[in-house]
């Protein structure tokens, strides 16, 4: 499976890469960038490919590029070319810190901005993201009704993820602490990945003999930790949650009953939003929502079939 998606986002990088300077035909175009962090994870080649979708949909009214890059000088780079390429709105990804200046740099010379995902201080952007907070919330809840009151819980949080796990680790340890107070939580850091997911939680379960459930972020996560979990032979494990939207997990829901496979969804089809407030705002539509914030909704195998998508690369 690790060698199958690694073959996927190599497609998809490619595929990323020579859409930069793709051009639509038939007369006057709305040109739109878009800035997106290099594939490195499933759900960031979500983000790419939603994005570059639905800008083949708005068809010849619209000519585009999807850049990605590697660091912030990259980005940076990659903006300036859009700049002097002519776009009108910027759809950015701006993953990676130090965006803030060229950011305002683009906004200073009248090009719309639309940030994806990460809040930068940044006045006169907009921005398309989902509920990182709510995910929290939602988690744990979910763990409370799963596991019962006074469970002992694993949270595994991504120091390295910046406000996105800040803001999961956040929702989930205030809505604990007002409904199960006497929930045991043990913390450990990890990684967006399976691997990592995979390491860390078999060492975390051979420190614990005991565990009901477990506070996972990220969907790629919480492969790993249910691969751990099925080659310890644990069956103390009620719930895993996860976080993203990836199709391979869904697909895992149903077929163990022993533990609730759950997602906080956070889809990469967000995206979309992003690129038509872009459109809107290159055709002079009002925006009136400077900030649009998606609701979390949550997937387990009583609903999994509902957010099933063909065709999609997480």
């Amino acid at each position: 499976m690790k060698t199958t998606m690694s073959v996927l986002l190599s497609v998809l990088m490619c595929v990323m890469l020579v859409s930069c300077g793709k051009k639509g035909a038939g007369g006057a175009k709305q040109k739109i960038g878009i800035l997106a962090p290099a594939v490195t994870h499933g759900w960031v080649a979500g983000v790419a490919f939603y994005a570059e979708q639905r800008c083949k949909e708005l068809g010849d009214s619209v000519e585009y590029k999807v850049c990605t890059s590697n660091n912030a000088e990259e980005m940076t780079n990659q903006l300036e070319e859009l700049e002097a390429w002519g776009a009108k709105a910027v759809v950015a990804f701006p993953q990676w810190p130090g965006m803030e200046e060229p950011i305002k740099r683009t906004v200073a010379q009248g090009i719309n901005v639309v940030n994806f995902d990460i809040a930068i201080n940044v006045d006169g952007v907009y921005r398309v993201s989902g509920d990182n907070e709510s995910m929290g919330v939602e988690s744990a809840k979910y763990l409370i009704d799963k596991c019962g009151k006074g469970a002992t819980i694993v949270m595994l949080e991504v120091p390295t993820s910046g406000s996105v796990s800040e803001l999961r680790k956040k929702g989930f340890v205030e809505t604990v602490a007002k409904l199960d107070p006497t929930m045991k939580v043990l913390t450990y850091a990890t990684k967006f990945t399976r691997e990592d997911g995979l390491k860390d939680f078999a060492d975390i379960l051979t420190k614990n003999s005991k565990i009901d459930g477990v506070f996972s972020m990220d969907d790629e996560t919480s492969i790993g930790v249910l691969q751990a979990i099925r080659e310890a032979g644990r069956k103390d494990i009620k719930a895993v949650t996860g976080g993203g939207g990836m199709q391979e997990y869904f697909k895992m829901m149903p077929n163990n009953q022993e533990i609730w496979i759950q997602s906080a969804l956070y889809s990469p089809s967000m995206v979309i939003d992003a690129v038509n407030i872009a459109k809107d705002l290159c055709d002079g539509k009002t925006v009136a929502e400077k900030v649009k914030i998606i609701p979390t909704t949550i997937v387990d195998r009583s609903n999994y079939e509902e957010f099933l998508l063909e065709g999609s690369p997480y």
